[in-house]
């Protein structure tokens, strides 16, 4: 099983079909960290660049037929260029084939961003505080 490996230390890449296919299925497998497909396919860029960074080895303990997953940090770009974070949990046979980021020093920008960029959730208050304004 995987309580012996360690988490991928590679950061993948990946485009707007591919997030929401990932997004798609995590929600049919019932996982916890993930977003509405709805939503993301109405958000992501569509010629966006996003990225996913291994966090930790997550399973659910009450539903053994689920497979482990990975917890990856998700950084999202959405149609207004602006940036997002989120938690999206990929089984490891669909993390594996994903292409990485070509260079070390991309890997470290996606690290900075990851660092700095709004979560989902604060990115959705403050639209709904915009909005909100006269």
């Amino acid at each position: 099983m995987y309580f012996d490996q360690p988490v991928p230390r590679e950061v993948k890449v990946i485009d707007s079909a591919s997030l929401f296919r990932l997004e798609e299925r995590a929600c049919a497998l019932g996982l916890n960290a993930r977003l509405d497909p709805a939503w993301v396919q109405a958000n992501a860029a569509p010629d966006g660049v996003h990225h996913l960074w291994p966090a930790v080895w997550n399973s659910l303990s009450h539903r053994p037929d689920v497979p482990r997953q990975l917890r990856c940090e998700l950084l999202m770009t959405l149609r207004a260029g602006d940036r997002v974070v989120s938690f999206l949990d990929v089984l490891p046979e669909d993390f594996t084939p994903l292409p990485g980021v070509t260079s070390r020093e991309e890997g470290r920008q996606v690290g900075q961003l990851l660092d700095r960029a709004p979560s989902v959730r604060e990115w959705l208050l403050r639209q709904d505080e915009g909005s909100a304004r006269p």
